[in-house]
């Protein structure tokens, strides 16, 4: 299947690796259809893309690659809306932004996605040890790292 994006053009995509947010993201409520682009052989950061709306698309991460400690607790009712049986089967993001040179990433509203139903929901996390501007890289190291628009 081929998608059109304002960042990348055209781009083929598998259609099982598309991601449904049943309710949209917050603040993206018409947005549910996403798939994660890679742009690069070996990403640590990935392109979010939603398929409803070609110039939405958001940087995101695997927090644990930075946080090794990043736990997400996830209550029943997400587990049945996910239809999430096996903790194994999920995958856990963070969007990231890029915050006065720095990367940061909110590590308050992780994205949970079943990789077998690929359901996915924002949740929105109340844990005084983490924030909304988690800083992963730091200045200069952070224009390298991703090329965030």
């Amino acid at each position: 299947m081929v998608i059109e994006t304002t960042r990348f053009g055209p781009v083929d995509i598998d259609e099982r690796r598309i991601m449904t947010f049943a309710g949209g993201l917050p603040g993206f409520p018409q947005a549910r259809r996403f798939v994660l682009l890679q742009t690069s052989p070996e990403p640590v950061f990935y392109w979010l893309q939603s398929l409803e709306h070609p110039n939405l698309a958001f940087v995101v991460c695997d927090p644990v690659l930075f946080v090794p400690d990043y736990e997400v607790p996830v209550r029943k009712d997400d587990l049945a809306t996910l239809e999430l049986s096996d903790p194994g089967e999920a995958q856990v993001l963070v969007i990231c932004n890029r915050v006065n040179g720095d990367i940061t990433a909110n590590l308050l509203g992780p994205l949970v996605i079943s990789t077998r139903t690929m359901q996915a929901r924002q949740l929105v996390l109340s844990d005084k040890r983490y924030s909304t501007r988690h800083r992963l890289i730091a200045g200069p190291a952070a224009l390298s790292s991703v090329k965030m628009a």
